[in-house]
């Protein structure tokens, strides 16, 4: 699977810098072909000559040899790799990556890559659960980055948590996975709803709800990423897509017309968007000046989106989402049966890190075969996948 794929492995200052040892002989076992890149500090924790001796290839630290003053070419290195992963990742490294800072031959090949870079995060317990390491973590995934979770276990320090690298026979399996999944999907048309709905009350107010787009974005590079072709029809968001086939819309029927136009000829069909339920039933086509201590404005519900297609259903499959507060596991199974769908995936306003705006959800899958799958809290990049996943091993 792995014979010929250009792995290009990078190495922080970490003590879990020993494991990188054993996951470079791994990758050159499956065949693959390995360089490493290291930062200096990397260099107390396992000496280049190892890591230049498992991967069959000199090791680059420094932009230029002092004593030859030959160039070490950064860019090119970037655009060598097939796949760039950074294991261990500090939290130094880590923060001049989400800032832009390059300072090193490791930071300037990373802003080169045009490749997916994957980071594994290694550091102790309360550094890893700082709210700078959190945040920088969050804003990684949102340039594209993938993040492997640290691990929990006892740590150098003696502590016992969450920080540990993962084992490099899990590292090899992510690198496997991301090819195994790459064409698994090949010319399947995906249709993705995504963001907030606004229904105007007058020229410049609306009815909508929180909802960022997050999530609808993370689906869609999910999608592309396992060989799909992607269209996606969003209501207003701030959170867009790129390299799709993307359709702006305001309204729930904007976006209901828009859906219906593409529904016929898709194969797999997520509906993310948090659509109103209802919308102003005559709106003002001037501002509505302030008047009295109280305004009244009639409302009419909107078409449910995911119902209507759900109903014309012919050999697609249907996910929907349900956010809810109470009787999460009820509401979220009749939404199931009611709309026609093969998975709905259910996420609750009551779990910390789940729902709009956030970059993490905490999610239960229900599928129409009874199944019940129940995921920790993670990022949305990651629940995405783990949609991807259960479709590809679902959709013929």
């Amino acid at each position: 699977m792995l014979k010929g794929k250009k792995i290009l492995v990078a190495v922080c200052g970490s003590i879990a810098a020993y494991k990188t040892a054993f996951f470079v002989r791994l990758l050159v076992k499956e065949e693959a072909e390995v360089k490493v890149v290291m930062t200096e500090s990397a260099k107390d924790f396992i000496t280049p000559l190892t890591l230049s001796t498992l991967s069959k290839n000199p090791v680059y630290s420094e932009y230029f040899n002092k004593t030859s003053g030959e160039w070490t070419n950064h860019v090119e290195l970037g655009l060598w790799a097939d796949l760039m992963i950074i294991a261990p990742l500090s939290a130094n490294t880590l923060g001049k990556m989400a800032n832009g800072i390059c300072d090193s031959l490791l930071l300037a090949t990373y802003l080169s890559a045009k490749c997916p870079v994957v980071v594994a995060p290694a550091m102790d317990l309360d550094m890893y659960k700082h709210p700078s390491t959190v945040s920088n973590l969050r804003k990684l995934e949102s340039f594209g980055n993938e993040v492997i979770e640290a691990r929990d276990g006892e740590l150098a320090s003696g502590l016992v948590g969450q920080g540990r690298m993962p084992e490099p026979e899990e590292l090899l399996e992510v690198v496997k996975k991301k090819y195994s999944n790459s064409q698994a999907l090949k010319d399947k048309k995906v249709l993705i709803t995504s963001g907030p709905t606004h229904e105007a009350i007058d020229p410049v107010r609306f009815i909508g709800n929180h909802s960022s787009g997050k999530m609808g974005v993370a689906l869609a590079n999910a999608f592309k990423d396992a060989g799909a072709l992607v269209s996606v029809i969003s209501g207003p968001s701030q959170y867009l897509p790129e390299n799709v086939n993307l359709t702006k819309v305001n309204s729930a029927k904007e976006m209901l017309d828009e859906a219906e136009k593409q529904y016929k000829d898709c194969d797999i069909v997520v509906f993310a968007a948090a659509v109103a339920d209802y919308r102003p039933a005559s709106p003002s086509d001037e501002k509505i000046k302030k008047k009295g201590d109280s305004l009244e404005i009639s409302l009419v519900k909107n078409p449910d989106i995911a119902y209507e297609l759900g109903q014309k259903k012919n050999g697609q499959f249907n996910i929907g989402f349900a956010l809810e507060t109470t009787k999460e596991e009820t509401h979220a199974r009749e939404k199931l049966q009611k709309k026609n769908f093969d998975l709905i995936v259910l996420n609750s306003l009551n779990d910390a890190g789940a729902g709009f705006q956030e970059d993490t959800n905490k999610v239960t899958f229900f599928d129409k075969n009874n199944k019940e799958i129940k995921f920790e809290l993670k990022s949305k990049k990651q629940v995405a996948a783990d949609i991807v996943d259960y479709t590809i091993q679902h959709v013929k």
